[in-house]
């Protein structure tokens, strides 16, 4: 019985040293900053959305979660100026699609991490919640932990007639011809995180 004992408190020790808890490292709002990219059939527009907070969890350098949230109203765009700028972001940012008086932030929870090498290589599963719909996604990303810094990085493929933007859609409305907007848009993530 002692030696069972015995044997028991020595395996709980070994299996609570081996134990590393996870490190949270918080956004850098300054820093991280997510480009979209939105396509019609006469060409494309791009611009940058800031962050509002989040936070990456790291066990031992691993990526093992995390979240963040984004600030709609500091969408802008960079592939138009002056009066052109400012009437493409007014209709972004009204009802017909992203509704930002109503809905100020969209967020993503990653969900589960799929390490792919050794090299900070990952297949990222999470909820993105836009409009208060919230849906699965999955893409690749690649994070580094350097000197208490962690960066990461993930391009996110989004059809947006899954969360209610379906203003423009060819898959919703006919005969729009050349002012058709495609439902899939692209959000290159860019993270930096500090301890």
């Amino acid at each position: 019985m002692k030696k069972y004992l015995l044997l028991s408190l020595s395996l709980l020790a070994i299996v609570a040293m081996s134990f590393v808890p996870p490190m949270s490292y918080n956004v850098d709002t300054n820093a991280s900053y997510i480009t979209w990219t939105g396509y019609k059939v006469t060409g494309k527009h791009t611009g940058v959305i800031k962050l509002k907070n989040g936070s990456l969890q790291m066990t031992d350098g691993v990526l093992t979660g995390g979240s963040f949230e984004v600030d709609m109203n500091t969408m802008t765009c960079t592939d138009l100026e002056g009066e052109w700028a400012g009437k493409l972001l007014g209709h972004l940012k009204s009802d017909d699609f992203f509704g930002v008086a109503k809905f100020p932030t969209s967020k993503f929870v990653i969900t589960r991490v799929i390490p792919q090498d050794s090299k900070g290589n990952y297949k990222i599963i999470g909820n993105l919640t836009i409009k208060e719909t919230t849906k699965e996604q999955k893409f690749f990303a690649t994070v580094t932990a350097n000197g208490g810094v962690v960066t990461a990085s993930g391009k996110l493929t989004i059809d947006r007639s899954e969360y209610n933007v379906r203003y423009g859609s060819g898959s919703f409305f006919d005969g729009l011809g050349d002012k058709t907007i495609y439902d899939e848009f692209d959000l290159q993530v860019n993270l930096t995180a500090k301890q």
